[in-house]
């Protein structure tokens, strides 16, 4: 029997990317399912917004493969975009993620809205609203979920490829759900989150629905769309403590702008400081607040001030790849003096 292999690749369309793939066979017999042993393939980069006509090439080198859920004896291989001559083609914004960073973990958590082919959350009657929000929010019922049978397929299938994808919830506009995705280092974690959306997109394609990341796609009384994005590393997870959290959070409010400037296209829509969103113009970071950039959780109050935060301002389309790195560089660079003003 052969294999069939599902290459999968971030495009260079801007200010928001979108996800590519192609398919081969190979003969099975030549293949042992390791991802070194996956050939490397190319595409017309022209058509992606990552190379002009005349000079088309570009190449896929795969990083990571996982078995295929929706096919028999099939594999999607996530790939960097190259140039010719191996080095990372501008797009390639996972090459920018350290290669030490091993011990920063990170959970997202990914809000999106299923919507009609007409531009419609499903659930939304033609023509008009449903009621209010507030009876939506981890709801049951039909008169209060639309679209479970295929957020619970999206999860089925996700724990079948081995993503880290560990829970799902509706959220509090009608048709809007969220998974979370949680990884042990930035590029395990960027990863399945990149593999989580193309099945999602898969499995709302084959619904005749529209997996939707926009971070405000109806305008109005409405939530938006984000991705807040939980972080750790090592020092937060084992020593911790109130004064250093709290001086490691007022040292990313230095960095503000740098955050927003890759956490996502059309975040302006979002953050407006209502809908449990923080205001894009001022950072802000509290105690359970969800009305704050980063939340400190109750978990790690109540574990010593040990554990982690809650970015709450990437939105729901951002790139993994830059907001983790962009988390990773300021974490490096306020670490020292957050240690000296907690003693």
């Amino acid at each position: 029997m052969d294999t069939r292999l599902d290459y999968v690749w971030l495009d260079g369309y801007q200010p928001t990317t979108n996800i590519r793939t192609k398919a081969q066979i190979v003969p099975s017999e030549d293949f042992s399912a390791d991802v070194e042993d996956v050939p490397v393939w190319g595409f017309d980069g022209s058509s992606t917004q990552q190379a002009e006509g005349h000079d088309s090439d570009c190449v896929l080198q795969p990083v990571r493969i996982y078995d295929h859920p929706l096919h028999d004896h099939a594999h999607i291989v996530l790939c960097e975009v190259m140039h010719e001559d191996g080095t990372p083609h501008p797009s390639n914004t996972r090459a920018l993620l350290p290669d030490d960073a091993d011990e920063f973990w990170f959970g997202f958590e990914q809000e999106y809205v299923l919507m009609t082919t007409d531009d419609r959350p499903i659930g939304f009657p033609k023509g008009g609203f449903p009621e209010p929000q507030g009876p939506y929010y981890c709801a049951v019922g039909a008169h209060n979920i639309a679209g479970r049978d295929v957020v619970e397929d999206h999860w089925r299938v996700c724990r079948e490829a081995g993503l880290g994808v560990t829970g799902i919830n509706a959220e509090v506009m009608l048709g809007q759900w969220e998974y979370q995705c949680f990884g042990k280092g930035p590029k395990r974690a960027c990863d399945d989150l990149v593999v989580s959306r193309f099945l999602m997109s898969l499995i709302a394609e084959r619904s005749d629905m529209v997996f939707n990341l926009d971070p405000h796609p109806i305008q109005g009384d409405w939530n938006g769309s984000g991705m807040h994005t939980n972080f750790s590393f090592d020092h937060l997870r084992d020593v911790g403590g109130r004064a250093y959290i709290e001086a490691l959070c007022g040292g990313f409010g230095r960095f503000h702008d740098d955050h927003l400037a890759v956490y996502g296209a059309g975040n302006e829509r979002r953050l407006t400081g209502a809908h449990e969103t923080a205001s894009i113009d001022r950072f802000s970071y509290g105690a359970s607040d969800r009305g704050a950039s980063i939340r400190i959780p109750i978990h790690t109050r109540s574990n010593g001030w040990k554990g982690y935060l809650e970015d709450r301002r990437p939105a729901a389309d951002g790139d993994p790849y830059l907001i983790t790195a962009r988390i990773i560089e300021t974490v490096r660079a306020v670490h020292e003096e957050a240690l000296q003003a907690s003693g």
